[in-house]
Protein backbone atom coordinates (compact mmCIF):
# COMPACT_ATOMS: atom_id res chain seq x y z
CA UNK A 1 0.00 0.00 0.00
CA UNK A 2 2.64 2.46 0.86
CA UNK A 3 4.94 1.56 -1.79
CA UNK A 4 1.83 2.07 -3.94
CA UNK A 5 0.69 5.54 -2.73
CA UNK A 6 4.93 6.72 -3.12
CA UNK A 7 4.75 5.36 -6.33
CA UNK A 8 1.66 7.53 -7.52
CA UNK A 9 2.91 10.45 -5.31
CA UNK A 10 6.16 9.98 -7.71
CA UNK A 11 3.92 10.09 -10.56
CA UNK A 12 1.91 12.83 -9.75
CA UNK A 13 5.54 15.01 -8.56
CA UNK A 14 7.52 14.04 -12.60
CA UNK A 15 3.80 15.28 -14.35
CA UNK A 16 3.79 18.61 -12.06
CA UNK A 17 7.62 19.15 -13.43
CA UNK A 18 6.55 18.27 -16.55
CA UNK A 19 4.14 20.38 -16.55
CA UNK A 20 6.07 23.01 -14.73
CA UNK A 21 8.46 22.98 -17.53
CA UNK A 22 6.17 22.92 -19.90
CA UNK A 23 4.62 26.19 -19.05
CA UNK A 24 7.79 27.73 -18.18
CA UNK A 25 9.53 26.22 -22.19
CA UNK A 26 5.81 28.30 -23.33
CA UNK A 27 6.26 31.94 -20.91
CA UNK A 28 9.77 32.17 -22.47
CA UNK A 29 8.93 31.15 -26.04
CA UNK A 30 6.26 34.12 -25.15
CA UNK A 31 8.96 36.61 -24.05
CA UNK A 32 11.07 36.37 -27.31
CA UNK A 33 8.73 35.96 -29.21
CA UNK A 34 7.42 39.03 -31.90
CA UNK A 35 4.78 40.64 -30.00
CA UNK A 36 1.14 40.97 -31.31
CA UNK A 37 0.95 44.95 -31.89
CA UNK A 38 -0.18 45.94 -35.32
CA UNK A 39 0.05 49.47 -35.32
CA UNK A 40 3.13 51.68 -33.14
CA UNK A 41 2.67 52.97 -29.76
CA UNK A 42 4.51 55.57 -27.43
CA UNK A 43 4.35 53.86 -24.44
CA UNK A 44 4.76 56.59 -21.40
CA UNK A 45 6.95 55.51 -18.45
CA UNK A 46 5.82 58.24 -15.59
CA UNK A 47 8.27 58.95 -12.80
CA UNK A 48 7.61 56.68 -9.69
CA UNK A 49 5.92 53.93 -11.88
CA UNK A 50 6.58 50.14 -11.54
CA UNK A 51 6.46 47.14 -13.66
CA UNK A 52 3.42 45.99 -12.80
CA UNK A 53 1.86 49.63 -13.98
CA UNK A 54 3.89 49.60 -17.03
CA UNK A 55 2.35 45.56 -17.52
CA UNK A 56 -0.84 46.61 -17.48
CA UNK A 57 -0.28 49.78 -20.03
CA UNK A 58 1.06 47.46 -22.17
CA UNK A 59 -1.44 44.64 -22.42
CA UNK A 60 -4.12 47.25 -22.34
CA UNK A 61 -2.64 48.63 -25.42
CA UNK A 62 -2.00 45.57 -27.49
CA UNK A 63 1.80 45.25 -27.10
CA UNK A 64 2.11 42.35 -25.31
CA UNK A 65 0.23 38.80 -24.79
CA UNK A 66 0.13 38.71 -21.03
CA UNK A 67 1.28 41.17 -18.56
CA UNK A 68 1.86 38.66 -15.99
CA UNK A 69 4.43 37.19 -18.60
CA UNK A 70 6.30 40.52 -18.71
CA UNK A 71 6.28 41.07 -15.30
CA UNK A 72 7.62 37.85 -14.11
CA UNK A 73 10.51 38.31 -16.98
CA UNK A 74 11.30 41.17 -15.55
CA UNK A 75 12.00 39.98 -12.10
CA UNK A 76 13.26 36.86 -13.14
CA UNK A 77 16.35 38.94 -15.49
CA UNK A 78 16.48 40.89 -12.48
CA UNK A 79 15.26 44.19 -14.62
CA UNK A 80 12.21 45.42 -12.24
CA UNK A 81 14.17 48.08 -10.25
CA UNK A 82 15.94 49.40 -13.74
CA UNK A 83 12.53 50.45 -14.80
CA UNK A 84 13.33 54.34 -16.70
CA UNK A 85 11.12 57.01 -16.99
CA UNK A 86 10.33 58.34 -20.65
CA UNK A 87 8.40 58.13 -23.75
CA UNK A 88 9.35 55.09 -25.28
CA UNK A 89 8.42 54.07 -29.06
CA UNK A 90 6.94 50.75 -29.56
CA UNK A 91 7.32 49.64 -32.96
CA UNK A 92 4.69 46.88 -34.63
CA UNK A 93 6.17 43.28 -33.54
CA UNK A 94 8.32 44.05 -30.97
CA UNK A 95 8.75 41.48 -28.30
CA UNK A 96 8.38 41.25 -24.82
CA UNK A 97 12.17 41.15 -24.09
CA UNK A 98 12.98 43.75 -26.74
CA UNK A 99 10.28 46.19 -25.00
CA UNK A 100 11.81 45.09 -21.60
CA UNK A 101 15.83 46.19 -22.86
CA UNK A 102 14.24 49.57 -23.79
CA UNK A 103 12.63 50.31 -20.98
CA UNK A 104 15.14 49.19 -18.89
CA UNK A 105 18.77 49.89 -20.68
CA UNK A 106 18.50 52.59 -22.69
CA UNK A 107 16.60 55.13 -20.91
CA UNK A 108 16.30 57.73 -23.22
CA UNK A 109 13.16 58.42 -24.98
CA UNK A 110 12.56 58.01 -28.51
CA UNK A 111 9.34 59.48 -29.13
CA UNK A 112 6.65 61.69 -27.11
CA UNK A 113 6.53 64.96 -26.58
CA UNK A 114 10.12 67.13 -27.49
CA UNK A 115 10.39 70.72 -27.42
CA UNK A 116 13.25 72.23 -29.39
CA UNK A 117 15.19 75.50 -29.55
CA UNK A 118 16.22 76.24 -32.98
CA UNK A 119 19.05 78.69 -32.84
CA UNK A 120 19.48 80.11 -36.62
CA UNK A 121 21.61 82.74 -38.57
CA UNK A 122 18.53 85.71 -38.03
CA UNK A 123 16.73 84.34 -35.23
CA UNK A 124 15.99 81.56 -32.62
CA UNK A 125 12.75 80.02 -32.24
CA UNK A 126 11.13 77.67 -29.86
CA UNK A 127 9.22 74.61 -31.27
CA UNK A 128 6.88 72.00 -29.58
CA UNK A 129 6.30 69.06 -31.27
CA UNK A 130 5.17 65.79 -31.01
CA UNK A 131 5.81 61.88 -32.45
CA UNK A 132 3.20 60.39 -34.20
CA UNK A 133 3.38 57.04 -33.38
CA UNK A 134 1.81 55.62 -36.50
CA UNK A 135 3.70 57.82 -39.12
CA UNK A 136 7.09 58.20 -37.25
CA UNK A 137 6.86 61.22 -38.40
CA UNK A 138 6.90 64.97 -35.60
CA UNK A 139 3.88 66.72 -35.34
CA UNK A 140 4.41 70.58 -34.29
CA UNK A 141 1.99 72.23 -31.87
CA UNK A 142 2.97 75.45 -31.21
CA UNK A 143 5.87 77.61 -32.39
CA UNK A 144 7.14 80.94 -30.63
CA UNK A 145 10.30 83.39 -30.69
CA UNK A 146 11.56 83.22 -26.74
CA UNK A 147 12.12 86.70 -25.89
CA UNK A 148 10.10 88.22 -28.03
CA UNK A 149 6.66 86.22 -28.31
CA UNK A 150 4.47 85.34 -25.56
CA UNK A 151 4.73 81.68 -24.74
CA UNK A 152 1.90 79.80 -25.86
CA UNK A 153 0.51 77.69 -22.98
CA UNK A 154 1.06 74.40 -24.26
CA UNK A 155 4.73 75.16 -23.99
CA UNK A 156 4.45 76.45 -20.65
CA UNK A 157 2.30 72.95 -19.52
CA UNK A 158 4.68 70.93 -21.14
CA UNK A 159 7.95 72.59 -20.40
CA UNK A 160 7.15 70.83 -16.40
CA UNK A 161 6.12 67.41 -17.67
CA UNK A 162 8.40 64.62 -16.48
CA UNK A 163 8.69 62.97 -20.36
CA UNK A 164 9.33 66.20 -22.36
CA UNK A 165 12.41 66.12 -23.76
CA UNK A 166 14.71 69.06 -24.86
CA UNK A 167 16.53 69.68 -27.81
CA UNK A 168 18.98 72.65 -28.98
CA UNK A 169 19.67 72.51 -32.31
CA UNK A 170 22.14 75.21 -34.54
CA UNK A 171 21.43 75.63 -38.53
CA UNK A 172 24.92 76.01 -40.32
CA UNK A 173 26.49 79.29 -40.29
CA UNK A 174 25.87 80.43 -36.71
CA UNK A 175 27.76 82.67 -35.01
CA UNK A 176 29.37 81.52 -31.62
CA UNK A 177 27.72 85.05 -30.13
CA UNK A 178 24.44 83.95 -31.63
CA UNK A 179 24.79 80.22 -29.71
CA UNK A 180 26.14 81.85 -26.58
CA UNK A 181 23.09 84.63 -25.82
CA UNK A 182 20.83 81.88 -27.44
CA UNK A 183 21.64 79.59 -24.26
CA UNK A 184 21.29 82.19 -22.02
CA UNK A 185 17.24 82.44 -23.05
CA UNK A 186 16.87 78.67 -22.64
CA UNK A 187 15.75 79.19 -18.84
CA UNK A 188 16.06 75.54 -18.50
CA UNK A 189 19.34 75.34 -18.48
CA UNK A 190 21.86 76.85 -15.49
CA UNK A 191 24.71 78.51 -14.88
CA UNK A 192 26.37 81.28 -16.50
CA UNK A 193 28.10 80.11 -20.01
CA UNK A 194 31.26 82.13 -19.46
CA UNK A 195 33.78 82.83 -22.22
CA UNK A 196 32.36 82.99 -25.62
CA UNK A 197 33.94 79.99 -27.16
CA UNK A 198 36.38 81.11 -29.93
CA UNK A 199 34.01 81.79 -33.62
CA UNK A 200 34.06 78.35 -35.55
CA UNK A 201 34.25 76.26 -32.64
CA UNK A 202 31.26 74.85 -32.09
CA UNK A 203 29.42 72.29 -34.15
CA UNK A 204 26.18 72.91 -35.93
CA UNK A 205 24.17 70.09 -34.82
CA UNK A 206 20.87 68.75 -32.36
CA UNK A 207 21.95 68.53 -28.99
CA UNK A 208 19.54 66.76 -26.63
CA UNK A 209 19.56 68.80 -22.92
CA UNK A 210 17.96 68.13 -19.56
CA UNK A 211 16.22 70.89 -17.44
CA UNK A 212 19.31 72.30 -15.09
CA UNK A 213 21.90 71.18 -17.21
CA UNK A 214 24.82 73.56 -16.84
CA UNK A 215 25.25 75.80 -20.42
CA UNK A 216 29.09 75.46 -19.97
CA UNK A 217 28.23 71.83 -20.20
CA UNK A 218 26.27 72.38 -23.42
CA UNK A 219 29.09 74.52 -24.99
CA UNK A 220 31.48 71.96 -24.21
CA UNK A 221 29.81 69.31 -26.20
CA UNK A 222 29.40 71.56 -28.95
CA UNK A 223 33.24 72.48 -29.39
CA UNK A 224 33.87 68.25 -28.55
CA UNK A 225 32.00 67.19 -31.23
CA UNK A 226 32.88 70.52 -34.12
CA UNK A 227 36.83 68.91 -32.76
CA UNK A 228 35.91 65.80 -34.56
CA UNK A 229 34.49 67.18 -37.51
CA UNK A 230 37.69 69.78 -38.21
CA UNK A 231 40.13 66.35 -37.36
CA UNK A 232 38.18 64.12 -39.49
CA UNK A 233 38.13 66.64 -42.68
CA UNK A 234 41.77 67.63 -42.27
CA UNK A 235 42.78 64.20 -42.15
CA UNK A 236 40.80 63.68 -45.78
CA UNK A 237 41.83 67.04 -47.37
CA UNK A 238 42.98 66.69 -50.82
CA UNK A 239 46.36 67.34 -52.56
CA UNK A 240 44.94 70.12 -53.99
CA UNK A 241 43.43 72.09 -51.05
CA UNK A 242 44.47 75.74 -50.82
CA UNK A 243 44.36 75.66 -47.15
CA UNK A 244 47.67 75.37 -45.24
CA UNK A 245 46.36 73.79 -41.47
CA UNK A 246 43.09 72.78 -39.97
CA UNK A 247 43.13 76.44 -38.39
CA UNK A 248 42.83 77.84 -42.55
CA UNK A 249 40.51 75.14 -43.33
CA UNK A 250 38.20 76.61 -40.96
CA UNK A 251 38.33 79.83 -41.49
CA UNK A 252 37.93 79.47 -45.34
CA UNK A 253 34.57 76.63 -44.49
CA UNK A 254 33.44 79.53 -42.99
CA UNK A 255 33.41 81.67 -45.61
CA UNK A 256 31.92 78.78 -48.00
CA UNK A 257 29.12 78.74 -45.21
CA UNK A 258 27.73 82.13 -45.18
CA UNK A 259 28.23 82.13 -48.91
CA UNK A 260 25.64 79.06 -50.13
CA UNK A 261 23.07 77.28 -48.56
CA UNK A 262 23.01 75.25 -51.17
CA UNK A 263 24.79 71.99 -50.71
CA UNK A 264 25.18 71.38 -54.24
CA UNK A 265 27.08 74.49 -54.21
CA UNK A 266 29.65 74.48 -51.84
CA UNK A 267 31.95 72.68 -53.91
CA UNK A 268 31.89 75.18 -56.67
CA UNK A 269 32.12 77.87 -54.46
CA UNK A 270 35.21 76.28 -52.48
CA UNK A 271 36.45 75.89 -55.77
CA UNK A 272 36.31 80.24 -56.50
CA UNK A 273 37.73 80.64 -53.36
CA UNK A 274 41.01 78.16 -53.33
CA UNK A 275 41.57 79.35 -57.48
CA UNK A 276 41.29 82.73 -56.48
CA UNK A 277 44.04 81.69 -53.40
CA UNK A 278 46.11 80.03 -55.93
CA UNK A 279 46.33 82.86 -58.05
CA UNK A 280 47.27 85.46 -55.34
CA UNK A 281 43.71 87.37 -55.99
CA UNK A 282 41.61 88.45 -53.11
CA UNK A 283 38.58 86.55 -52.00
CA UNK A 284 36.29 89.78 -51.99
CA UNK A 285 33.18 88.39 -50.29
CA UNK A 286 30.64 90.04 -48.82
CA UNK A 287 30.16 87.99 -45.59
CA UNK A 288 33.73 88.42 -44.26
CA UNK A 289 32.66 92.67 -44.87
CA UNK A 290 29.89 91.82 -43.05
CA UNK A 291 31.49 90.59 -40.18
CA UNK A 292 33.80 92.78 -39.71
CA UNK A 293 31.23 95.19 -39.03
CA UNK A 294 28.96 93.33 -36.78
CA UNK A 295 31.49 91.06 -35.22
CA UNK A 296 29.04 87.99 -35.30
CA UNK A 297 27.06 89.60 -32.90
CA UNK A 298 23.57 89.67 -34.54
CA UNK A 299 22.65 90.46 -37.80
CA UNK A 300 23.35 93.51 -40.07
CA UNK A 301 19.50 93.71 -41.40
CA UNK A 302 20.37 95.59 -44.40
CA UNK A 303 22.50 95.93 -47.42
CA UNK A 304 26.36 96.68 -47.39
CA UNK A 305 27.30 100.33 -48.04
CA UNK A 306 30.01 101.56 -50.29
CA UNK A 307 32.11 102.85 -47.16
CA UNK A 308 32.37 99.57 -45.41
CA UNK A 309 33.14 97.78 -48.68
CA UNK A 310 36.57 99.86 -48.89
CA UNK A 311 36.85 100.67 -44.98
CA UNK A 312 40.27 98.26 -43.88
CA UNK A 313 39.10 95.49 -41.35
CA UNK A 314 41.19 92.50 -40.24
CA UNK A 315 38.04 90.65 -42.29
CA UNK A 316 37.57 92.84 -45.33
CA UNK A 317 38.92 90.74 -48.22
CA UNK A 318 37.99 93.21 -50.72
CA UNK A 319 41.24 95.66 -49.09
CA UNK A 320 43.29 92.27 -47.25
CA UNK A 321 45.12 90.05 -49.08
CA UNK A 322 44.50 85.85 -48.36
CA UNK A 323 42.12 84.51 -45.73
CA UNK A 324 40.84 87.04 -42.61
CA UNK A 325 42.57 85.96 -39.74
CA UNK A 326 39.27 84.08 -37.78
CA UNK A 327 36.43 82.44 -39.02
CA UNK A 328 33.03 84.33 -39.47
CA UNK A 329 30.88 81.68 -38.23
CA UNK A 330 30.50 77.96 -37.40
CA UNK A 331 30.82 75.89 -40.38
CA UNK A 332 29.08 72.59 -40.76
CA UNK A 333 30.73 69.09 -41.82
CA UNK A 334 29.91 70.04 -45.36
CA UNK A 335 31.45 73.08 -45.77
CA UNK A 336 34.53 71.75 -44.33
CA UNK A 337 34.90 69.07 -46.43
CA UNK A 338 34.47 70.92 -49.59
CA UNK A 339 37.12 73.31 -47.94
CA UNK A 340 39.84 70.96 -48.44
CA UNK A 341 38.00 68.50 -51.50
CA UNK A 342 37.07 71.45 -53.62
CA UNK A 343 35.73 70.90 -56.74
CA UNK A 344 37.95 70.84 -60.28
CA UNK A 345 37.18 74.04 -61.94
CA UNK A 346 38.48 77.15 -63.61
CA UNK A 347 35.58 79.54 -61.51
CA UNK A 348 37.01 82.68 -60.22
CA UNK A 349 33.77 84.68 -60.12
CA UNK A 350 30.45 83.45 -58.61
CA UNK A 351 26.88 85.93 -58.26
CA UNK A 352 23.57 85.51 -57.29
CA UNK A 353 21.17 84.14 -59.94
CA UNK A 354 17.29 84.52 -58.51
CA UNK A 355 17.48 80.78 -57.53
CA UNK A 356 18.48 80.74 -54.36
CA UNK A 357 21.90 79.64 -56.22
CA UNK A 358 24.58 81.35 -58.09
CA UNK A 359 25.90 82.01 -61.37
CA UNK A 360 29.68 80.86 -61.36
CA UNK A 361 32.09 82.53 -64.36
CA UNK A 362 35.89 81.68 -65.14
CA UNK A 363 36.63 85.48 -66.58
CA UNK A 364 35.67 88.74 -65.67
CA UNK A 365 33.29 89.35 -69.16
CA UNK A 366 31.29 86.27 -68.21
CA UNK A 367 31.00 87.57 -64.65
CA UNK A 368 30.02 90.90 -65.88
CA UNK A 369 27.13 89.59 -67.90
CA UNK A 370 25.86 87.55 -65.20
CA UNK A 371 26.04 90.61 -62.26
CA UNK A 372 23.62 92.49 -65.45
CA UNK A 373 20.97 89.77 -65.04
CA UNK A 374 21.31 89.82 -61.13
CA UNK A 375 20.49 93.73 -61.16
CA UNK A 376 17.55 93.21 -63.82
CA UNK A 377 16.04 90.21 -61.30
CA UNK A 378 16.37 92.63 -58.20
CA UNK A 379 14.85 95.70 -60.00
CA UNK A 380 11.86 93.37 -61.17
CA UNK A 381 11.30 92.46 -57.35
CA UNK A 382 11.56 95.39 -56.29
CA UNK A 383 8.86 97.00 -58.91
CA UNK A 384 6.40 94.05 -57.74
Amino acid sequence: MWRSLASNMLTVLVVMLFLLGGVILWGKSQYTAEGPLETAICLQVRPGSNMTRVSTSLEEQGAVTSGTIFRLSAKYTEKSSQLKAGSFLVKPGTSMEEILNQITLGGASTCGTEIVYRVGVTRMRAEVRELDPASGKFVERAEFEPGVDEAPAIFNDLKSAGDTRFRVALAEGVTSWQVVDALKTIDILDGDPGERPAEGALAPDSYEIVAGQDRTDVLEQMQDRQALLIAAAWENRSPDAAVQSPEEMLILASIIEKETGVARERGQVASVFTNRLNRGMRLQTDPTVIYGVTKGEGVLGRGLRQSELRKVTPWNTYVIEGLPPTPIANPGKASLTAAVNPDQTDYLFFVADGTGGHAFAETLQEHNRNVVKWREIEAQRQNN
